[in-house]
């Protein structure tokens, strides 16, 4: 509306112009000045775990760019519903961001019962930071070889070969189930808090399998205590480029474990552009590029669109999956 056009308009009008363009100037102003005290970003995860290693590099550079510290904050639990629900009821001002994972986004809200959030309505995507896949692995002297022979193995020796996880609906649950589908196997799923215990279980023979985190199952792999027999991203991984995908097996398995930076809903959009360029920049850098794929990982920075359309692709995704494997409350 133009200002001629305003001066004609009665004195309330002015009033309720006022006020809007305050609200926007108020908008750009906090944009402007922000971040002016330290940001919480909450991580869903134990401390010192894999999804740590992610995080924290991206965190020390958006302190070192934006002048102030971006602090990790662990909140781990309930398959990282705990910390998305500290998040959806924070006050969205920009210091407080979600270290956002594809179980408590995408799998979570089909799991019974229903977290108390939405992951469309409550969250603001800022970008996608990386992904990677889970790495199938068996022990260093399991006579299984290959993902066929594990399938074959599991159907000549029906109700003896198991697969941990770290807990039920998550998607290395959700991986497993799919797999022995795909496979047409009986596989007993054992569900772990944590993926350490899952490793340590599989080297003592109590577990037969896991679908790991590529970063914490390496240093095992490498020294052949244990044995990679499959990745599940769609395609083979650069840190283990020897190891198949599951679908060069069972074609059309793909189970890519993603990871993200999402706010409150409402949060300023001046405050999420700001922070998607600036995570966008850090994920270009060598040494974040480098860090990132040590541990098994891609870079992907995305528009905050294009992250709020592969979570809404991600949803039914998984709403399916979760129904395959037959969870209950």
């Amino acid at each position: 509306m133009s200002l001629l056009k305003l001066a004609s308009r009665p004195p309330f009008t002015w009033a309720i112009a006022g006020v809007l363009l305050a609200a926007g100037a108020g908008t750009a102003i906090a944009a402007d000045d922000y971040p002016n005290r330290p940001v919480t970003i909450v991580n869903p995860w134990a401390a010192g775990g894999p999804s740590d290693a992610i995080i924290r590099p991206v965190a020390q550079q958006l302190g070192a760019r934006l002048g102030q510290s971006f602090v990790i904050d662990n909140k781990s639990g309930a398959n990282g519903t705990i910390g998305a629900t500290f998040v959806a009821r924070a006050k969205p001002d920009g210091y407080t961001l979600f270290y956002s994972h594809l179980n408590p986004i995408a799998i979570a809200p089909s799991l019974p019962p229903k977290p108390p959030y939405d992951p469309v309505k409550d969250f603001m995507p800022i970008s996608l930071i990386a992904s990677g896949p889970a790495v199938l692995v068996v022990r260093g002297d399991f006579p299984a070889k290959t993902l066929a022979e594990l399938t074959a193995y599991a159907k000549a020796n029906p109700g003896k070969v198991s697969y941990g996880s770290v807990g039920i609906g998550s998607n290395t649950h959700l991986a497993g189930s799919m797999l022995a589908q795909a496979a047409n196997v009986d596989m007993i799923h054992v569900p772990y808090r944590g993926s350490a215990a899952i490793q340590t279980d599989i080297l003592g023979g109590q577990i037969t399998s896991a679908f790991v985190n590529l970063s914490g199952a390496l240093g095992l792999i490498q020294e052949g205590k244990l044995r990679p027999l499959a990745v599940s991203t769609r395609k083979r991984s650069s840190v283990l480029p020897q190891v198949p995908a599951v679908a060069e097996t069972l074609p059309g398995f793909e189970v890519n474990g993603w990871y993200g930076l999402m706010a409150p809903a409402n949060t300023p959009p001046e405050i999420i552009k700001k922070l998607n360029h600036e995570v966008t920049e850090i994920l270009k850098q060598p040494d974040v590029i480098a860090r990132l794929k040590e541990g098994g990982m891609e870079p992907e920075p995305t528009t905050p669109e294009a992250y709020a359309a592969m979570i809404k692709a991600e949803l039914p995704r998984w709403a399916a999956a979760v129904k395959a494997a037959n969870i209950k409350e």
